[in-house]
Protein backbone atom coordinates (compact mmCIF):
# COMPACT_ATOMS: atom_id res chain seq x y z
CA UNK A 1 0.00 0.00 0.00
CA UNK A 2 1.46 3.37 -0.98
CA UNK A 3 1.66 6.01 1.77
CA UNK A 4 -1.49 8.09 1.93
CA UNK A 5 -3.77 5.63 0.12
CA UNK A 6 -6.30 3.35 1.73
CA UNK A 7 -9.41 1.24 1.17
CA UNK A 8 -12.79 1.38 2.94
CA UNK A 9 -12.53 1.21 6.72
CA UNK A 10 -13.95 -1.75 8.65
CA UNK A 11 -14.83 0.16 11.82
CA UNK A 12 -17.86 2.49 11.88
CA UNK A 13 -16.07 5.16 13.94
CA UNK A 14 -14.04 6.03 10.85
CA UNK A 15 -17.01 6.52 8.54
CA UNK A 16 -17.48 10.22 9.26
CA UNK A 17 -15.61 13.30 10.43
CA UNK A 18 -15.75 13.76 14.19
CA UNK A 19 -16.46 17.47 13.65
CA UNK A 20 -19.55 18.40 11.67
CA UNK A 21 -22.33 16.24 10.20
CA UNK A 22 -21.72 12.67 9.06
CA UNK A 23 -20.60 12.31 5.47
CA UNK A 24 -22.35 10.13 2.94
CA UNK A 25 -20.59 6.84 2.45
CA UNK A 26 -18.61 6.76 -0.80
CA UNK A 27 -16.60 3.61 -0.20
CA UNK A 28 -13.55 5.60 0.84
CA UNK A 29 -12.28 7.05 4.10
CA UNK A 30 -13.32 10.71 4.43
CA UNK A 31 -10.15 12.78 4.26
CA UNK A 32 -9.60 14.52 7.60
CA UNK A 33 -9.29 18.29 7.36
CA UNK A 34 -6.53 18.58 9.94
CA UNK A 35 -4.24 16.14 11.75
CA UNK A 36 -1.65 16.70 14.48
CA UNK A 37 1.28 14.27 14.47
CA UNK A 38 3.39 14.08 17.63
CA UNK A 39 6.77 12.34 17.54
CA UNK A 40 8.73 11.39 20.63
CA UNK A 41 12.48 11.56 21.03
CA UNK A 42 12.73 7.77 20.75
CA UNK A 43 11.16 7.90 17.28
CA UNK A 44 13.50 10.59 15.96
CA UNK A 45 16.73 9.21 17.37
CA UNK A 46 18.47 5.86 17.50
CA UNK A 47 20.49 6.81 20.55
CA UNK A 48 21.39 9.89 22.55
CA UNK A 49 21.89 12.62 19.97
CA UNK A 50 21.95 10.19 17.04
CA UNK A 51 19.28 11.04 14.48
CA UNK A 52 17.41 8.24 12.74
CA UNK A 53 17.54 9.85 9.29
CA UNK A 54 15.77 6.97 7.56
CA UNK A 55 12.78 7.09 9.88
CA UNK A 56 12.52 10.88 9.71
CA UNK A 57 12.56 10.73 5.91
CA UNK A 58 9.81 8.09 5.98
CA UNK A 59 7.63 10.20 8.28
CA UNK A 60 8.14 13.27 6.09
CA UNK A 61 7.12 11.23 3.05
CA UNK A 62 3.95 10.07 4.80
CA UNK A 63 3.04 13.59 5.87
CA UNK A 64 3.69 14.89 2.35
CA UNK A 65 1.34 12.22 0.96
CA UNK A 66 -1.30 13.24 3.48
CA UNK A 67 -0.86 16.88 2.49
CA UNK A 68 -1.26 15.95 -1.16
CA UNK A 69 -4.69 14.52 -0.33
CA UNK A 70 -5.79 17.84 1.12
CA UNK A 71 -5.16 17.25 4.85
CA UNK A 72 -3.50 20.01 6.85
CA UNK A 73 -0.76 18.63 9.10
CA UNK A 74 0.82 20.09 12.22
CA UNK A 75 3.84 18.36 13.77
CA UNK A 76 4.65 18.41 17.49
CA UNK A 77 8.23 17.29 17.77
CA UNK A 78 10.30 16.32 20.78
CA UNK A 79 14.04 15.82 20.50
CA UNK A 80 15.73 19.17 21.14
CA UNK A 81 17.18 18.22 24.52
CA UNK A 82 18.25 14.79 23.26
CA UNK A 83 19.98 16.23 20.19
CA UNK A 84 21.68 18.84 22.33
CA UNK A 85 22.92 16.12 24.68
CA UNK A 86 24.46 14.31 21.73
CA UNK A 87 26.15 17.40 20.32
CA UNK A 88 27.50 18.28 23.79
CA UNK A 89 28.60 14.66 24.34
CA UNK A 90 26.47 14.10 27.44
CA UNK A 91 25.56 10.48 28.25
CA UNK A 92 22.84 11.36 30.78
CA UNK A 93 20.23 14.09 30.93
CA UNK A 94 21.51 16.81 33.28
CA UNK A 95 19.61 17.38 36.51
CA UNK A 96 20.60 21.05 36.65
CA UNK A 97 17.91 23.19 34.98
CA UNK A 98 20.33 25.59 33.29
CA UNK A 99 22.20 22.64 31.73
CA UNK A 100 18.93 21.26 30.38
CA UNK A 101 18.23 24.68 28.94
CA UNK A 102 21.64 24.67 27.28
CA UNK A 103 20.94 21.27 25.73
CA UNK A 104 17.61 22.52 24.40
CA UNK A 105 19.20 25.67 22.97
CA UNK A 106 21.82 23.64 21.10
CA UNK A 107 19.42 20.92 19.99
CA UNK A 108 16.49 23.05 18.79
CA UNK A 109 18.35 24.42 15.76
CA UNK A 110 19.51 20.89 14.89
CA UNK A 111 15.93 19.64 15.22
CA UNK A 112 14.53 22.27 12.85
CA UNK A 113 17.34 21.70 10.35
CA UNK A 114 16.53 18.00 10.39
CA UNK A 115 12.85 18.58 9.68
CA UNK A 116 13.53 21.04 6.87
CA UNK A 117 15.93 18.61 5.23
CA UNK A 118 13.33 15.85 5.55
CA UNK A 119 10.59 17.89 3.86
CA UNK A 120 12.83 19.54 1.23
CA UNK A 121 12.48 16.68 -1.32
CA UNK A 122 8.71 17.22 -1.16
CA UNK A 123 9.06 20.99 -1.65
CA UNK A 124 7.48 21.72 1.70
CA UNK A 125 8.60 24.48 4.05
CA UNK A 126 8.61 24.09 7.81
CA UNK A 127 7.88 26.79 10.39
CA UNK A 128 9.23 26.73 13.93
CA UNK A 129 6.74 27.43 16.74
CA UNK A 130 8.01 27.34 20.34
CA UNK A 131 5.40 27.50 23.10
CA UNK A 132 5.19 27.76 26.87
CA UNK A 133 2.11 26.96 28.95
CA UNK A 134 1.57 30.70 29.43
CA UNK A 135 1.05 31.03 25.67
CA UNK A 136 -2.05 28.87 25.96
CA UNK A 137 -3.11 29.76 29.52
CA UNK A 138 -3.54 33.49 28.83
CA UNK A 139 -6.59 33.94 26.61
CA UNK A 140 -5.16 36.72 24.41
CA UNK A 141 -1.98 34.74 23.74
CA UNK A 142 -4.00 31.57 23.16
CA UNK A 143 -5.96 33.35 20.43
CA UNK A 144 -2.73 34.78 19.00
CA UNK A 145 -1.18 31.30 18.76
CA UNK A 146 -4.35 30.04 17.12
CA UNK A 147 -4.23 32.80 14.50
CA UNK A 148 -0.51 32.32 13.84
CA UNK A 149 -1.02 28.61 13.19
CA UNK A 150 -3.96 29.41 10.92
CA UNK A 151 -1.78 31.74 8.87
CA UNK A 152 1.11 29.26 8.70
CA UNK A 153 -1.24 26.54 7.47
CA UNK A 154 -2.72 29.00 4.98
CA UNK A 155 0.77 29.64 3.56
CA UNK A 156 1.14 25.90 3.01
CA UNK A 157 3.88 25.36 5.60
CA UNK A 158 4.28 22.49 8.05
CA UNK A 159 4.30 24.02 11.55
CA UNK A 160 6.83 22.22 13.76
CA UNK A 161 5.85 22.84 17.40
CA UNK A 162 7.95 22.17 20.47
CA UNK A 163 7.93 23.35 24.05
CA UNK A 164 10.22 26.32 24.58
CA UNK A 165 12.49 24.47 26.99
CA UNK A 166 15.04 27.29 27.11
CA UNK A 167 12.37 29.39 28.82
CA UNK A 168 9.79 27.09 30.39
CA UNK A 169 12.34 24.83 32.12
CA UNK A 170 13.37 27.66 34.43
CA UNK A 171 12.45 27.21 38.08
CA UNK A 172 10.32 30.35 38.03
CA UNK A 173 8.15 28.69 35.38
CA UNK A 174 8.20 25.23 36.95
CA UNK A 175 4.42 25.21 37.50
CA UNK A 176 3.73 26.34 33.93
CA UNK A 177 5.54 23.59 32.02
CA UNK A 178 3.56 21.22 29.86
CA UNK A 179 5.59 18.44 31.45
CA UNK A 180 5.82 16.55 28.19
CA UNK A 181 4.99 17.07 24.54
CA UNK A 182 2.11 14.58 24.74
CA UNK A 183 0.16 17.19 26.70
CA UNK A 184 1.32 19.92 24.34
CA UNK A 185 0.16 17.93 21.31
CA UNK A 186 -3.30 17.45 22.85
CA UNK A 187 -3.58 21.18 23.50
CA UNK A 188 -2.52 21.95 19.92
CA UNK A 189 -5.06 19.45 18.56
CA UNK A 190 -7.75 21.14 20.63
CA UNK A 191 -6.96 24.74 19.77
CA UNK A 192 -6.62 23.97 16.03
CA UNK A 193 -9.76 21.83 15.82
CA UNK A 194 -7.91 18.75 14.52
CA UNK A 195 -9.92 15.63 13.73
CA UNK A 196 -7.09 13.32 14.77
CA UNK A 197 -4.04 13.40 17.01
CA UNK A 198 -1.46 10.73 16.13
CA UNK A 199 1.08 10.11 18.91
CA UNK A 200 4.05 8.13 17.60
CA UNK A 201 6.54 6.76 20.10
CA UNK A 202 8.48 3.61 20.94
CA UNK A 203 5.26 2.16 22.41
CA UNK A 204 3.13 0.12 19.95
CA UNK A 205 -0.06 1.24 21.71
CA UNK A 206 -1.78 0.71 25.04
CA UNK A 207 -0.95 -2.82 26.20
CA UNK A 208 -3.19 -4.74 28.58
CA UNK A 209 -0.40 -5.97 30.86
CA UNK A 210 -2.89 -7.08 33.51
CA UNK A 211 -4.92 -9.18 31.10
CA UNK A 212 -4.20 -10.54 27.62
CA UNK A 213 -0.87 -8.78 27.19
CA UNK A 214 -2.06 -7.58 23.78
CA UNK A 215 -2.52 -4.08 22.38
CA UNK A 216 -5.93 -2.61 23.20
CA UNK A 217 -7.21 -1.65 19.71
CA UNK A 218 -10.04 0.72 20.66
CA UNK A 219 -10.77 2.64 23.88
CA UNK A 220 -14.35 3.89 23.91
CA UNK A 221 -13.94 5.64 27.27
CA UNK A 222 -10.94 6.32 29.49
CA UNK A 223 -11.80 4.60 32.76
CA UNK A 224 -9.68 3.99 35.89
CA UNK A 225 -9.09 0.47 34.55
CA UNK A 226 -7.67 1.89 31.31
CA UNK A 227 -5.48 4.33 33.24
CA UNK A 228 -4.14 1.50 35.40
CA UNK A 229 -2.63 -0.13 32.29
CA UNK A 230 -0.23 2.80 31.83
CA UNK A 231 3.38 2.95 32.91
CA UNK A 232 6.09 5.61 32.94
CA UNK A 233 9.37 5.78 31.03
CA UNK A 234 12.98 4.99 31.96
CA UNK A 235 14.52 6.60 28.85
CA UNK A 236 17.36 9.08 29.39
CA UNK A 237 15.87 11.48 26.82
CA UNK A 238 12.10 10.94 27.06
CA UNK A 239 9.90 12.75 29.57
CA UNK A 240 6.56 11.10 28.98
CA UNK A 241 5.33 7.54 29.03
CA UNK A 242 1.97 5.84 28.60
CA UNK A 243 0.67 7.74 31.62
CA UNK A 244 1.19 11.08 29.88
CA UNK A 245 -0.19 9.72 26.61
CA UNK A 246 -3.45 8.61 28.21
CA UNK A 247 -3.71 11.99 29.94
CA UNK A 248 -3.23 13.64 26.54
CA UNK A 249 -5.86 11.37 24.99
CA UNK A 250 -8.29 12.31 27.74
CA UNK A 251 -7.77 16.01 27.03
CA UNK A 252 -7.98 15.71 23.23
CA UNK A 253 -11.01 13.41 23.11
CA UNK A 254 -12.95 15.86 25.30
CA UNK A 255 -12.60 18.38 22.46
CA UNK A 256 -13.90 15.90 19.89
CA UNK A 257 -10.51 14.80 18.55
CA UNK A 258 -9.78 11.11 17.95
CA UNK A 259 -6.39 9.97 19.27
CA UNK A 260 -4.07 7.24 17.99
CA UNK A 261 -1.10 5.89 19.95
CA UNK A 262 1.24 3.75 17.87
CA UNK A 263 4.85 2.86 17.16
CA UNK A 264 6.82 5.29 15.03
CA UNK A 265 8.96 2.38 13.83
CA UNK A 266 6.03 0.75 11.99
CA UNK A 267 6.34 1.35 8.20
CA UNK A 268 3.66 3.69 6.75
CA UNK A 269 2.05 3.88 10.17
CA UNK A 270 0.17 7.16 9.58
CA UNK A 271 -1.56 5.86 6.46
CA UNK A 272 -2.36 2.56 8.17
CA UNK A 273 -3.88 4.28 11.18
CA UNK A 274 -6.08 6.58 9.13
CA UNK A 275 -7.25 3.56 7.12
CA UNK A 276 -8.24 1.71 10.28
CA UNK A 277 -5.59 -0.97 9.75
CA UNK A 278 -2.70 0.27 11.80
CA UNK A 279 -1.37 -1.59 14.81
CA UNK A 280 -2.00 0.73 17.71
CA UNK A 281 -4.71 2.06 20.01
CA UNK A 282 -7.51 4.42 19.00
CA UNK A 283 -9.25 6.59 21.61
CA UNK A 284 -12.78 7.45 20.53
CA UNK A 285 -13.58 11.19 20.78
CA UNK A 286 -16.40 12.55 22.88
CA UNK A 287 -19.57 13.06 20.89
CA UNK A 288 -20.34 16.50 22.26
CA UNK A 289 -17.29 18.79 22.30
CA UNK A 290 -17.30 21.56 24.87
CA UNK A 291 -17.86 25.08 23.64
CA UNK A 292 -14.44 26.52 22.77
CA UNK A 293 -14.16 29.04 25.58
CA UNK A 294 -15.26 26.55 28.22
CA UNK A 295 -12.81 23.96 26.89
CA UNK A 296 -10.08 26.54 27.28
CA UNK A 297 -11.20 27.18 30.86
CA UNK A 298 -11.30 23.48 31.68
CA UNK A 299 -8.12 22.14 30.14
CA UNK A 300 -5.68 24.95 29.36
CA UNK A 301 -5.48 26.37 32.87
CA UNK A 302 -3.49 25.72 36.01
CA UNK A 303 -5.94 26.65 38.82
CA UNK A 304 -4.63 29.19 41.31
CA UNK A 305 -6.75 27.83 44.15
CA UNK A 306 -10.02 26.15 45.11
CA UNK A 307 -13.44 27.49 46.09
CA UNK A 308 -15.33 25.28 48.52
CA UNK A 309 -19.10 25.09 48.03
CA UNK A 310 -21.87 23.56 50.13
CA UNK A 311 -23.93 20.47 49.34
CA UNK A 312 -26.89 22.54 48.09
CA UNK A 313 -24.77 24.38 45.54
CA UNK A 314 -23.31 21.26 43.93
CA UNK A 315 -26.49 20.01 42.16
CA UNK A 316 -27.46 23.58 41.21
CA UNK A 317 -24.16 24.01 39.39
CA UNK A 318 -24.02 20.49 37.98
CA UNK A 319 -27.58 20.02 36.83
CA UNK A 320 -29.04 23.50 36.32
CA UNK A 321 -26.10 25.32 34.76
CA UNK A 322 -26.45 28.25 37.17
CA UNK A 323 -23.85 30.80 38.31
CA UNK A 324 -22.07 30.32 41.64
CA UNK A 325 -23.42 32.80 44.19
CA UNK A 326 -21.87 33.74 47.52
CA UNK A 327 -24.59 31.90 49.43
CA UNK A 328 -23.23 28.61 48.08
CA UNK A 329 -19.61 29.29 49.03
CA UNK A 330 -18.18 27.95 52.28
CA UNK A 331 -14.51 28.92 51.96
CA UNK A 332 -11.37 28.86 49.85
CA UNK A 333 -8.00 27.13 49.60
CA UNK A 334 -4.92 28.81 48.19
CA UNK A 335 -4.27 32.42 47.23
CA UNK A 336 -5.87 33.86 44.09
CA UNK A 337 -6.94 37.21 42.68
CA UNK A 338 -10.13 38.30 40.94
CA UNK A 339 -9.97 37.01 37.37
CA UNK A 340 -7.91 33.92 38.24
CA UNK A 341 -9.01 30.40 37.34
CA UNK A 342 -10.00 28.25 40.33
CA UNK A 343 -11.40 24.78 40.96
CA UNK A 344 -14.74 24.24 42.67
CA UNK A 345 -14.99 21.45 45.23
CA UNK A 346 -17.97 20.15 47.20
CA UNK A 347 -18.05 18.95 50.81
CA UNK A 348 -16.10 15.82 49.77
CA UNK A 349 -13.18 18.00 48.69
CA UNK A 350 -13.17 16.65 45.11
CA UNK A 351 -12.98 19.23 42.31
CA UNK A 352 -16.00 18.97 40.00
CA UNK A 353 -15.88 22.29 38.13
CA UNK A 354 -13.55 25.12 37.16
CA UNK A 355 -14.13 28.79 36.49
CA UNK A 356 -12.94 32.38 36.46
CA UNK A 357 -13.56 33.87 39.89
CA UNK A 358 -14.76 37.46 40.37
CA UNK A 359 -13.36 37.87 43.89
CA UNK A 360 -9.93 37.37 45.40
CA UNK A 361 -9.20 34.76 48.07
CA UNK A 362 -8.92 37.45 50.77
CA UNK A 363 -12.53 38.50 50.03
CA UNK A 364 -14.06 35.03 50.25
CA UNK A 365 -14.31 34.79 54.09
CA UNK A 366 -16.38 37.99 54.26
CA UNK A 367 -18.89 36.97 51.58
CA UNK A 368 -19.09 33.18 52.05
CA UNK A 369 -22.63 32.04 52.81
CA UNK A 370 -24.18 35.51 52.36
CA UNK A 371 -27.26 36.21 50.27
CA UNK A 372 -27.41 38.77 47.48
CA UNK A 373 -28.50 41.78 49.56
CA UNK A 374 -25.71 41.27 52.07
CA UNK A 375 -23.11 40.93 49.30
CA UNK A 376 -24.47 44.10 47.66
CA UNK A 377 -23.93 45.98 50.91
CA UNK A 378 -20.34 44.80 51.03
CA UNK A 379 -19.70 45.77 47.39
CA UNK A 380 -22.12 48.62 46.54
CA UNK A 381 -20.20 49.68 43.42
CA UNK A 382 -20.30 46.27 41.77
CA UNK A 383 -22.83 45.62 39.02
CA UNK A 384 -22.41 41.84 39.06
CA UNK A 385 -22.24 39.90 42.30
CA UNK A 386 -21.80 36.32 41.07
CA UNK A 387 -18.70 34.70 42.51
CA UNK A 388 -18.37 32.81 39.20
CA UNK A 389 -20.72 33.60 36.32
CA UNK A 390 -22.16 30.61 34.50
CA UNK A 391 -20.48 31.74 31.24
CA UNK A 392 -17.12 31.46 32.99
CA UNK A 393 -17.80 28.07 34.62
CA UNK A 394 -17.36 24.59 33.22
CA UNK A 395 -17.92 21.15 34.72
CA UNK A 396 -14.95 18.79 34.74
Amino acid sequence: MRAGLCRPLPHPIFQAEHRGPPLKSSGHNPTPKRVVVKLGTGVLTSGIGELNAERIAAVCSEIAALRARGTEVIVVSSGAVGLGMGRLRLAKKPKDISKKQACAAVGQSLLMQTWQEGFAPHRLTVAQVLLTHDDLRIRSRYLSVQETLRQLIGYGTIPIINENDTVSAAEIHAMLKFGDNDTLSAMVASLTGAQYLIILSTAPGLIDFKGSGNIVPVVERITPEIESMAGGTTSETATGGMISKIAAAKLATKSGCGVFIASGAEPEIIAKLLCGRGPGTFFVPSGLPLEARKHWLAYFQRPAGTLLVNANAVPVLREQGRSLLAVGVTGARGEFAAGDIVNLAGPDGIAFARGKVAFGSEEIPSLAGKKGDAVAELYPSRRRLEVIHRNDLVLL
